[in-house]
């Protein structure tokens, strides 16, 4: 069983005062959290991911020098989910903006606005089995970018009077590009096998 096998990005373009060590310690605190209620992704995966989100950003508010954004009642326009610690402005300027968002996809990442800002990507998986951490959640990877408004598409509705479907979302552009060398944390003991993450010991 694996809990430090990781390496991290020193090349990665980060927020002023955020570095791989704060981001490592939030691993470790959302995973924990997040494995306490691991059963809501059996039952609603999208719902689940943003429970991780929502830890991570708690993390990162008690490990560093972003704190939540104030205007907690405006739910999810409440761009960005973490804000500078004295920073200005409502918002406040995309530099000092810091989103919090989390995946089982190893590149893309969805959104409902296509702001500018810095994001914090929470690349996770489910290990039933417990043998790579001894927690079913593992956060494997994590990207940080600072993604601007043209680097958004968007990603019409598919829901009609004719029946269901999801409501519209923002995708990132060539996400493997965008994210390839943005990865700030990374699990060494994650592979990716056809596409998907895999724990290997070799």
């Amino acid at each position: 069983m694996s809990t430090s096998s990781y390496r991290l990005g020193a090349s990665v373009p980060l927020p002023r005062s955020l570095n791989g060590s704060m981001i490592a310690r939030a691993v470790e605190s959302t995973e924990v959290k997040s494995s306490d209620v691991v059963e809501v992704f059996y039952e609603q995966r999208n719902a689940f991911s943003t429970i991780v989100g929502i830890y991570g950003a708690k993390a990162l508010a008690s490990l560093s020098p972003f704190e939540p954004n104030p205007h907690r009642y405006r739910m999810q326009g409440a761009f960005p989910d973490l804000r500078r610690r004295g920073s200005r402005g409502d918002p406040p300027a995309p530099a000092d903006s810091l989103e919090s968002k989390a995946s089982i996809r190893p590149w893309a990442v969805q959104a409902h606005y296509d702001h500018d800002g810095w994001y914090v990507i929470w690349r996770y998986l489910v290990d039933e089995s417990l043998t790579i951490t001894g927690r079913p959640v593992v956060v494997w990877r994590v990207h940080v970018a600072f993604i601007n408004k043209i680097d958004w598409k968007y990603e019409g509705s598919t829901a009609s009077a004719a029946g269901g479907g999801r409501t519209h979302t923002f995708g990132i552009r060539e996400p493997a590009k965008k994210f390839g060398p943005a990865a700030v944390y990374e699990r060494t003991d994650i592979v990716l096998s056809g596409g998907k993450p895999t724990y290997s010991l070799d």
